[in-house]
């Protein structure tokens, strides 16, 4: 699919520079060596099972793009060296009133390995902006997840989960240009896709609110097993119009 024209503020400098950016990004993200803060070192990730289906046309080959915010990539979690900040994250009360994944590292390691050991309906992934993890992401197969028994699911829609980990990036913005950067990352790498959906707690008005300023449209309230939720929903045809 061809890629979309720069938008505003954004020069062919820009886009020259990606693929460093790219290289300086992912550097931290492959090897154990300058982890940084709030990075654990580890052993390397076991190689991808060859025989285990892509069901998300390949998260971790998306690259990166550049956003207001700065260059943004999503990198699927490494266990060994990512589960202790996405923990201290989930352990933030703010995210726990949410996602309700608060306490030790094997509480999370559950979490996120039933999704890495699965079929590859769903992939989690952190955000890395400006060479800087701060966002914990889950890319999902929606008509695949038991979320499309509560919604008229059409084929290859796909679901997006974030969190914020600092609250320094918190109810300034970055929440909903991120989201918007990945819905199109969807839309571009997922051409069967025709929809980015996703379900917020109706409570968390922020996330609500993050979400309709990225182009996406509320469509349903939906009971849950866990929540009342609003079904937020950004479809391809519209995506250049709001």
């Amino acid at each position: 699919m061809p890629s979309d024209p720069p938008g505003p503020g954004t020069d062919s400098s820009t886009e020259d520079t990606l693929d460093l950016r790219l290289a300086e990004v992912l550097a931290p993200l492959t090897t154990g060596a300058g982890a940084g803060p709030g990075r654990a070192d580890g052993p390397a990730e076991p190689p991808p099972d060859p025989d285990r289906c892509d069901l998300l046309d390949g998260v971790g080959s998306w690259g990166p793009v550049s956003t207001a915010q700065g260059t943004f990539l999503l990198a699927p979690v490494h266990t060994a060296r990512d589960l202790p900040l996405v923990t201290r994250w989930m352990n933030d009360p703010a995210v726990a009133a949410f996602w309700d994944l608060a306490g030790p590292d094997e509480r999370v390691a559950a979490h996120v390995r039933a999704q890495l050991d699965g079929d590859g309906r769903s992939v989690p992934c952190l955000g890395v902006l400006n060479g800087v993890p701060m966002s914990y992401w889950e890319v999902y197969r929606a008509d695949l997840d038991p979320l499309a028994r509560h919604y008229p699911a059409r084929p290859h829609d796909t679901g997006i989960h974030l969190l914020i980990g600092a609250v320094g990036d918190r109810g300034r913005g970055v929440g909903t240009s991120l989201l918007r950067a990945v819905a199109d990352l969807v839309l571009d790498h997922r051409p069967s896709c025709g929809r980015v959906v996703a379900e917020p707690d109706l409570r968390n008005t922020p996330s609500v609110a993050a979400f309709l300023g990225a182009g996406f449209r509320f469509a349903a309230e939906l009971d849950l097993p866990d929540k009342r939720a609003a079904l937020m929903i950004r479809d391809r045809p519209h995506r250049h119009l709001l």
